[in-house]
């Protein structure tokens, strides 16, 4: 069962996502709170997610997310805003957010992107995503997202490819037949090599290079 914390000052969106969450039989809202009750919150139902206001009356929603990732057993946070504003995306994606989800998400696919981000994976609405493409990365094909990407060697880029689809390690370590501590690896040398602070900017990055492809072979050895 994925444990849920909701976190809005709105009732009515905490409400609503309880209600859309409640519903999938692998799904349990332990609570929704305003912000100002977050991290007790956290603290104490041990949540798997938190999906979390980015812009809230009593507190700020960024000053939460670092709050929850100094906690000895961090919950996985994606932010949820009604705006795609850019500098807020990338502060939060810096400060280790996970996705950052729109309000207006579709109902029907909420339940899948709380699996996505239960099982390590990352989730971000199209119109974030085209936020940070275009105002934070601005890289192209000669660019030096590009640049760094040609600096990964083939199974770098393999991997990268499948951590822009939203895969956890141990999903990548399935479909390319490695151990999930050889991928944690390369994990680790491609956010050193592409000068990123986690995955979800890694992701980003090769989306916006718009030259990755995978390998034709991607097969363990």
């Amino acid at each position: 069962m994925i444990r849920v914390l909701v976190v809005d000052d709105e009732a009515l969106i905490r409400k609503g996502f309880q209600h859309i969450l409640d519903a999938a039989q692998d799904i349990e809202v332990a609570a929704a709170v305003p912000g100002s009750q977050a991290l007790q919150a956290t603290r104490e139902m041990r949540p798997d997610v938190v999906l979390l206001d980015i812009r809230m009356p009593d507190v700020d929603g960024l000053t939460v997310l670092a709050g929850l990732r100094r906690l000895p057993h961090p919950p996985v946070v994606a932010m949820l805003t009604t705006l795609d504003m850019d500098e807020y995306v990338a502060t939060a994606l810096r400060s280790g957010a996970a996705g950052f989800l729109l309000k207006a998400t579709d109902p029907e696919q909420l339940p899948f992107l709380v699996r996505t981000l239960a099982g390590g994976g990352t989730v971000l609405s199209s119109k974030v995503t085209r936020t940070v493409v275009d105002v934070h990365l601005k890289a192209g094909p000669q660019g030096p997202a590009a640049r760094s990407l040609a600096r990964l060697t083939d199974r770098e880029r393999a991997v990268l490819v499948l951590i822009a689809e939203g895969l956890s390690n141990t999903d990548i370590a399935t479909r390319m037949h490695l151990s999930t501590s050889t991928v944690t690896d390369h994990v680790s040398a491609i956010l050193t090599e592409l000068e990123v602070d986690g995955r979800v900017q890694a992701g980003l990055l090769a989306e916006c290079a718009c030259l990755l492809k995978p390998p034709r072979d991607q097969e363990g050895g």
